[in-house]
């Protein structure tokens, strides 16, 4: 047995570094010298990427863990724990579960045993407990805490999960454990954010018994599971490779709430995407809090690469009304001074744009048209049909405490023409 374990990391089917377990546990990532000497070549993250625009090629070892990029590709939670447990493999060890999940990655990346290397239960200290069987792998692979799948949609409008989980262009997430109704809110909420002109993917509701391929254990459960369509996947089933914001600021996917806030992911995108990507981002924030999403963290962010090279703020996802579940009205971040809903004022989006270095007018204008479509729409009713009375009622007391909706546009030509 060799006593170092290499997987190869493709980006867009090319080969551009190497993850190595090295003895003490300690792994490595290093890129090869073709892509370092490519000037032309495709992004794999910002986080790689100097102030002046260079590739870092220095990259810090760790141990018992792979790098914060492809930590940050690897399930969470529960989902991490149950993938773990049917393959046999400790949860600890991420170097074993990128080995595993590899295949269908988010974005354009895989990740596989270089040189064809088996699969060895002694590999790394007896870090995996047994060999996997076919069943138990790949089912799923995509990052987050929630139980989700890759899966096709097929014709008659059913799921289907492959089977060894690879090439699914729709995520399926499955009914929470713990919270009735989570994907039926979010469902209600993508459409109500489409209503008032977000981006956001395709979604639909569908019931568990219509989806083929779940594992036994699963397929037990009972209700309604939300599809997703994958952004990360084209019509002739190519990937177009994404980032999301834990993995630009190089942070672990457990400081998601940590170490970063609403102006530095501003920030980035202004410097990447201009006024575009900085009026959409505005937009799902204004949003996020009208609809009361405690939840919007660093990993609830993304960047695609549609051109391989150049970002752009992905579709929005993981829109969910969580003060239906949870008494929380605070942003998952801070925005300006606080992180309350209760306090988004005009004010509070001036100081933003201020610190964040955005033009003023932009931040308070895309507010201001925030505020009115999404009221436009909720008081219409017909967007709302699909939110349970659970979701209306805290929302409808989130709103009548928020500065933002109570003050209107007042304010927003005053402080537009501020210097």
């Amino acid at each position: 047995m060799p006593d170092v374990s290499i997987l190869a990391v493709a980006l867009h089917g090319r080969r551009v570094g190497t993850i190595s377990l090295l003895p003490g546990d300690q792994t490595l990532f290093a890129f090869d010298q073709s892509y370092i000497d490519d000037a032309g070549r495709p992004t794999l993250s910002l986080s790689f990427r100097d102030s002046l625009g260079e590739l870092i090629t220095d990259v810090r070892p760790t141990r018992r863990r792979v790098p914060p990029f492809f930590s940050n590709l690897l399930p969470e939670g529960a989902l991490r724990d149950y993938l773990a447990k049917r393959a046999g493999v400790n949860p600890q060890r991420e170097f074993f579960l990128l080995w595993l999940l590899g295949r269908d990655l988010p974005g354009a990346l895989r990740v596989t045993p270089a040189d064809g290397e088996a699969w060895s239960p002694e590999a790394g200290g007896e870090v995996a407990l047994r060999e996997p069987s076919a069943d138990a792998l790949l089912r799923f692979s995509l990052a987050g805490v929630q139980l989700k799948f890759s899966a096709v949609m097929e014709a008659t409008g059913g799921l289907t999960i492959p089977a060894e989980g690879v090439g699914g262009s729709w995520v399926l997430k499955l009914p929470s454990m713990k919270f009735e109704g989570v994907p039926e809110n979010e469902f209600a909420m993508m459409e109500l954010a489409r209503a008032i002109g977000i981006d956001v993917p395709e979604v639909r509701l569908i019931p568990l018994n219509r989806i083929a391929g779940l594992p036994e254990d699963v397929a037990r459960m009972k209700g309604t599971a939300l599809a997703v369509k994958r952004f990360d996947r084209k019509e002739n089933g190519g990937a177009v490779h994404i980032e999301d914001f834990a993995q630009v600021f190089g942070l672990f996917p457990e400081r998601k709430y940590e170490r970063a806030s609403y102006r530095n992911i501003a920030e980035v995108l202004w410097a990447e995407t201009g006024a575009a990507g900085v009026a959409e981002f505005v937009r799902r924030l204004v949003f996020g809090a009208l609809i009361g999403n405690a939840d919007m963290h660093l990993k609830n962010w993304s960047l695609i690469y549609p051109d391989k090279r150049n970002a752009q703020l992905a579709p929005g996802y993981d829109f969910v009304s969580t003060i239906a579940f949870l008494p929380d009205a605070n942003m998952a971040l801070t925005l300006g001074r606080s992180k309350a809903m209760s306090e988004l004022s005009w004010d509070q989006l001036a100081y933003f744009a201020g610190k964040a270095r955005l033009p003023e007018k932009l931040v308070l204008d895309t507010g201001k048209e925030t505020v009115e479509r999404f009221l436009e729409v909720w008081k219409d009713g017909k967007a709302i049909q699909e939110v349970s009375a659970t979701s209306v009622e805290p929302i409808n007391e989130l709103l009548a405490r928020i500065p933002l909706v109570q003050e209107g546009g007042a304010g927003v030509s005053r402080k537009s023409k501020r210097p």
